[in-house]
């Protein structure tokens, strides 16, 4: 008999994760999703970079899945002629502070496999990109951008393809497990599946819930803010260029970002949001979620300069270019113009410590993907792997 998979969520990496089941596993894939299209969250707000490994800590599943991720996609995007260029990242020391970190960082992406990684003075990184400033750099040749809405689009026709659906407006509204199968009305539906993967990001918690296992981490949302560069301003960023990062945050900072379709975004920030889709101030909706947490109220109390730091620097402009003209000194205010967002799903722990690494999961018949942060899209193809071999098989 046919083995039956449902998977919550028409993310990247919940449109991966069918692909992936239905294609090794002969599955019949259903994918859930609220939404009337695919990748409206997270993957439809993505920075578009695909990140080449440089960050993440030697050994961990991040640093593991994003290396396998990266020459994964790449061959996606080339069998289905899906954009993909390799235009490269620097990060950029600004002072002479940020050098140890800068070493540390070029360290690690050795360790991690990162093909062509460099260290450059303050000369040679402006022939990298001539327009930027610093006192060293690690310059990332073959880190790319591509079209991830794109990416998720094309894996959901894969789906179809392979035998399965992606049935959208079809938001989750309840489960439970009954008769050896686990039961989840879908709009008015109710459907039965051998396992349910829950791929639901922003929507972890509530899904969660609703299967009985909310678990010891929970999503605190952060609405990351952008401005993009103005006509000519587009021209002063060639490729990616990202400050050096501080081992406190997963976030990465105020960096340039070139896009596939020829805009310059700069950005984003890291404020609170007060709603999963907290994509404006005014969105407060799950507010009382959020704030009942332990750990929101924990991480807060630790890193509330920084929190003050990061309104101020949604609600001022000039703080937001100040940032940005440590890079690129050439830009001026009426460069930067306002445009849309978007919210990152993270995970907190109960104790306040923003968790860093993948989350998986696996509860009997349900894996839930607690935790899928950047990285993730440039991982969605080998998280799928991953998970694939997690997803316990059926008996026999």
């Amino acid at each position: 008999m046919t083995e039956k998979i449902g998977i919550v969520g028409a993310g990247i990496v919940g449109l991966a994760v069918a692909r992936e089941l239905a294609r090794t596993r002969g599955a019949e894939v259903t994918v859930l999703d609220k939404e009337h299209q695919v990748g409206v969250h997270q993957t439809g707000h993505n920075s578009g970079v695909v990140h080449a490994g440089l960050y993440y800590p030697p050994g961990s599943l991040k640093a593991k899945l994003c290396r396998e991720g990266v020459a994964m996609l790449r061959a996606y995007c080339a069998e289905h002629g899906l954009p993909y260029r390799e235009v490269g990242k620097l990060v950029i020391a600004s002072g002479r502070h940020e050098r140890p970190r800068l070493a540390a960082l070029a360290e690690r992406a050795r360790e991690n496999g990162v093909p062509g990684v460099a260290e450059l003075d303050a000369l040679a990184l402006r022939e990298i990109e001539p327009h930027a400033v610093g006192v060293a750099a690690v310059h990332s040749p073959h880190t790319a951008i591509a079209d991830f809405p794109a990416v998720a689009r094309r894996l959901a026709l894969d789906v179809a393809e392979l035998g399965g659906s992606v049935r959208l407006a079809h938001p989750v509204r309840a489960i439970r497990e009954r008769g050896g199968k686990v039961e989840v009305l879908a709009a008015k539906r109710v459907l039965a599946f051998d396992r349910l993967v829950v791929c639901a990001g922003l929507g972890t918690d509530a899904v969660a819930a609703m299967a009985g296992d909310p678990g010891e981490v929970r999503i605190v949302p952060f609405r990351g803010e952008y401005y993009a560069l103005a006509g000519s301003a587009k021209d002063l960023v060639r490729g990616l260029i990202y400050p050096v990062p501080d081992p406190r945050y997963p976030f990465l900072g105020v960096h340039l970002t070139r896009h596939i379709d020829g805009e310059v975004l700069v950005g984003p920030n890291a404020v609170l949001a007060l709603a999963y889709e907290g994509y404006t101030w005014g969105r407060i909706g799950n507010a009382r979620q959020i704030l009942t947490w332990p750990g929101t109220l924990r991480m807060a109390r630790k890193h509330w300069r920084t929190g003050v730091k990061e309104v101020y620097g949604s609600l001022v402009k000039r703080e937001f270019l100040a940032a940005a003209r440590r890079y690129v000194p050439a830009l001026t205010a009426a460069d930067l113009e306002r445009t849309t967002g978007g919210v990152r799903a993270q995970a907190v722990a109960r104790d306040g410590s923003l968790v860093d690494d993948f989350v998986i999961d696996v509860r009997g018949r349900l894996v839930l993907v607690r935790n899928a942060p950047s990285p993730g899209a440039t991982s969605s193809l080998a998280i799928a792997r991953h998970i694939a071999g997690v997803v316990p098989a059926p008996t026999r």
